[in-house]
């Protein structure tokens, strides 16, 4: 059984692997996430949890 207040995804850092700028991004977002300065594709959604493609720098509590 889950406890109510344990949230069931978190906010993830992630860095562009083609210009290197880090941004934040919910993990289980439901739109395609790209990145603000260079538009490559960050994560795409999957129904549940996205799917992220390039690198986790850290997950923010």
């Amino acid at each position: 059984m889950r406890k109510s207040n344990v949230p069931r995804s978190r906010f993830l850092k992630v860095k562009c692997v083609d210009c290197g700028n880090e941004q934040v991004m919910f993990g289980s977002a439901k739109t395609v996430v790209k990145c603000v300065i260079c538009s490559k594709t960050l994560a795409e959604p999957t129904g549940g949890k996205a799917k992220v493609t390039t690198k986790i720098v850290s997950v923010l509590e």
